[in-house]
This record gives C-alpha cells, sequence and structure tokens, in this order.
C-alpha cells in the first residue's frame, strides 16, 4: 500500500547594517541569489526610555519561514546580538509550517511531528532554531503580541498588548491567512476548519480524533496533504473541488489521473467538478453536511476547506499593495516603496523576470510528491497515500513531455519555444532533485524529440542535464 509524506522549504537572503557613528541608518541588502547590494539611508534615531529595548536596528514581523530564514542571514552575517527583534502573533518561535498539513497531522499512535521537530531552520537541512537559539543568539522575541498597526514616519510599530516598538529596518514577514467560506454558507460552523497555524491544526486533530466522515474542500496540496492523513485516521474521506482534476494549474490530466488513481487505492473518493451551495449545521450545531449547486447532498462531521490563502497585509496596506496578485508590492530585493522596508515570504508580491510578470514569492519554489522519509516526521504511513513536495521547478507552461510509469518515477517535462520551462519529478534521488533549480534557473534549448524516446526517467533527466551551459552545471 501507498504512503504519503511532505515538505517544502524557503529561503531568503537579506542583511542590513547601521553605521557604528550613531548616525544616520543605512541599510545594505545582499544575496548571492541575486548577486547585487543596494545601500539607502534613513533617519534612526531612539526616541525614548518608554521603549523596552532601545536597540531595535531591526524588526522582523512574522513567526514562519521567511521570518526564521531571515533570522538566520542575520546571525551569518553577525547583525543579529543586541539588535535584531522579532514580533509574531505566534506563541511559538518561527517554524516550518507546512509540517501542519503533513506529520503533524498523523494519528497520535504514529508519532505525530510536534514542536520543536519543526523550527526553522530544519526543511533546508539546517539547525534548528528552538527558543533557546534565538536566546543564544542575542535575538529579542516576542511572542503572541501581533503588531495592530505601523506609522511609517516615526518607524513605530504598535501591537495588540499596546507595546511601541521603535525601528530602524523592518522586514514584513507575516505569511497568508487562509481563504475562508463566508459565515452565511456556513464557513464558520464548529467542525469547519481552516490551516495556517499550529492552534488551527490541533482544532482539526481534536475533530479528527472523534470524526468518522471527511470532506475536504480544494484539489490543490493542502486538500490532498489533509485527505492523506483522515485516510491514515481510518476515516471515510471525500474531496470535492470544481475543477477537472487534482493540481488543475500544475497538473497535466494525465498526471493528475495517476495521483488520483493513487488515492482511490486507498479508499478516498473524488467529487470533481462540484460547486458548494451550503454547509449544513445538524441539531448540536456542528458541521453535517455539504449540499452542492446540483442538489446532491454529502454527510460530513468534519469539514476542511483548503481553497488557497490570502497575503496578510491588513497591518501594513499604507506600504503598498499589489492589486493585481494581492501582497506588499516589492522590487527584485525585496524591497518596498517605503525606504527600510522590506517584504519576504508569502506576503510580498515578487517580479519573476523569467516570467516577465509578478507572483506571489510562495510560487518560487520545487516540489516532488511521492517520497517516502518526509522531513517533517519520518517514514509516512503506509497506509496512506504518499505526497511529498520538493519538485515543480518554476510555473509550468508549454508543451509537455512525460517520461516513467509512476513505479515509482515520472517526470514532466514543460517545453516553450524550445527552452525547458519546467519540471516536476516523481521520487527522484537526493542528486535528481538538486538539478531542478538548476534547470529552472537556466532554462536551457533542449531537444523535444530525444525526450519523447528516452526509455526512462534518468535517461530524460541526463537529456536535460546536457542541455544546461557548462556554467550552470557547477
Amino acid at each position: 500500500m501507498a504512503s504519503l509524506s511532505s515538505s517544502s522549504s524557503l529561503w531568503h537572503g537579506v542583511s542590513l547594517r547601521r553605521s557604528h557613528s550613531g548616525g544616520p541608518f543605512a541599510a545594505t541588502r545582499s544575496s548571492p541569489l541575486f548577486g547585487c547590494r543596494t545601500t539607502f539611508r534613513r533617519s534612526f534615531v531612539v526616541a525614548s526610555s518608554a521603549f523596552a529595548n532601545e536597540n531595535r536596528e531591526f524588526v522582523i514581523v512574522g513567526g514562519g519561514n521567511a521570518a526564521g530564514y531571515a533570522a538566520r542571514t542575520f546571525v551569518e552575517h553577525g547583525m543579529a546580538d543586541g539588535r535584531l527583534c522579532i514580533v509574531s502573533k505566534e506563541a511559538y518561535a518561527p517554524y516550518e509550517r507546512p509540517a501542519l498539513t503533513k506529520a503533524y497531522l498523523f494519528p497520535l499512535d504514529k508519532k505525530p511531528a510536534r514542536l520543536p521537530g519543526f523550527h526553522t531552520c530544519v526543511g533546508s537541512g539546517g539547525e534548528r532554531q528552538t527558543p533557546e537559539w534565538y536566546k543564544a543568539k542575542g535575538i529579542e522575541t516576542l511572542y503572541s503580541d501581533a503588531v495592530t498597526s505601523i506609522d511609517i514616519e516615526k518607524q513605530i510599530l504598535t501591537t495588540n498588548s499596546g507595546k511601541l516598538l521603535k525601528y530602524g529596518s523592518l522586514i514584513v514577514a507575516t505569511g497568508c491567512t487562509a481563504s475562508r467560506f463566508p459565515e452565511k454558507i456556513g464557513g464558520n460552523l464548529p467542525g469547519v476548519h481552516y490551516i495556517r497555524d499550529v492552534a488551527d491544526a490541533d482544532a482539526l486533530i481534536s475533530s479528527l480524533e472523534k470524526a468518522k466522515k471527511v470532506v475536504v474542500v480544494g484539489g490543490g496540496y493542502i486538500g490532498m496533504e489533509v485527505a492523506a492523513a483522515a485516510v491514515g485516521w481510518k476515516l471515510d474521506t471525500t474531496i470535492i473541488f470544481p475543477e477537472n482534476h487534482l493540481l488543475q494549474r500544475l497538473f497535466t490530466p494525465s498526471l493528475a489521473q495517476r495521483y488520483e488513481e493513487l488515492y482511490k487505492e486507498n479508499g478516498v473518493k473524488f467529487k470533481k467538478g462540484a460547486l458548494i451551495k451550503n454547509l449544513e449545521a445538524g441539531a448540536d450545531g456542528r458541521v453535517a453536511a455539504i449540499e452542492l449547486q446540483d442538489g446532491s447532498r454529502i454527510e460530513a462531521d468534519t469539514v476542511v476547506i483548503g481553497i488557497g490563502a490570502k497575503p496578510a497585509v491588513s497591518s501594513f496596506e499604507s506600504v503598498g499593495l499589489n492589486t493585481t496578485v494581492g501582497g506588499i508590492q516589492v522590487d527584485g530585493l525585496f524591497r518596498t516603496s517605503v525606504p527600510g522596508i522590506f517584504a519576504i515570504g508569502d506576503v510580498a508580491a515578487f517580479p519573476l523576470k523569467a516570467y516577465t510578470t509578478i507572483f506571489p514569492t510562495s510560487t518560487r519554489g520545487y516540489s516532488n510528491m511521492k517520497e517516502a522519509p518526509g522531513k517533517y516526521g519520518g517514514n509516512f504511513l503506509e497506509t496512506m497515500v504518499r505526497l511529498h513536495y520538493d519538485n515543480f521547478a518554476s510555473y509550468a507552461f508549454g508543451e509537455t513531455v512525460e517520461v516513467g510509469n509512476f513505479d515509482p518515477k515520472i517526470a514532466t517535462f514543460w517545453i516553450d519555444s524550445g527552452k525547458l520551462k519546467g519540471v516536476f519529478l516523481e521520487s527522484g534521488s537526493p542528486e535528481e532533485f538538486q538539478l531542478l533549480p538548476k534547470l529552472a534557473r537556466s532554462q536551457p534549448i533542449v531537444d523535444k524529440a530525444k525526450l519523447q524516446n528516452a526509455s526512462s526517467v534518468e535517461e530524460a533527466l541526463d537529456i536535460a542535464r546536457s542541455s544546461l551551459p557548462v556554467e550552470a552545471t557547477v
């Protein structure tokens, strides 16, 4: 029987500095990813003793991947000790959020992932940054205290508890909030769940412990992961989505069919092309069923909504938003329109030059889907569908070439005007996955006919590798 696991990682290079003379504040953006540096200056004067710490040169707002990886970068550059503060609405040090819909949802007798096991930066094989790590590095941390407003002119943040935080340079890493169903159709009924943080995941686990019938709304990554978890709990599981197949924006129909068949083998039912009309409550007030637009009805005592997310910009709208894709508009160095304020992670609308357009930074990654040891909890359950992320090499479009038979490997190549624009790889080796970002960055001219005639995934990847310019193979 197949099993399922997943992981993902995010890295952002950000470094900032202040002149030691106590004069004007200087911030420097440097990143090997872009190979350039930009310096600007702005006034930074500590206002009064009312601030708990008068040396907050740098403040990061957020508690997810981007915040944790940015903190690591500050430490690597010797700029954290006594100079950096992290403010988070959550009660935990920054952690790898992808774990919450993966090994965190394991049944309790299967050693589910728990903090501190997935604090950043374990997703990329780095050091586990526990609360003790931040303390040892001299980083001030303010937990359970969301930022509610910003005074850009005075460079002051106000938190929910009433704290006033003076900053010299600010990094906004607030991530996303889950897209929700309206309350009028039952979106807030007990038993209806959305997952963005530890509290959300804990609430879902409490429901799964008592559940019999689970309906997952959404055919994307979250929906697939949660459905796999529900199978692990031995629950009647149905996935509902309006598209024609799973991951319609990313998967080809044939690739999606492979995964759908794998899920069906593990007992998952699909309701495709379906639109939801209403979530019905039972006599106890909890969700009891989902009514579809076609008049059909699916019973459920637990419903998980995974229909996307919205950048968490509410406190930072004045910094400047991208109204097309959402999120805070940034340039290629993650600078916002306000000097000294940066945005990274899912909250940022970042220009991808390879596609001459703007994407949320969450689309910049790679994805793999069926590897069994996971980074967030060891081998996934043998009774579960496998789903593990490490590979989608860029946004995929163009003609496709599929190689392999899903036993267990399969690869899909996207080719546009002769250039390799995207690669999906299932169950590849570590060395093969290391090739993918090189292909994504280089987008080499590739021989489509050779790929079509490749007898194995390994041969197809060798063809793609041989298409890389010499400097890209290093």
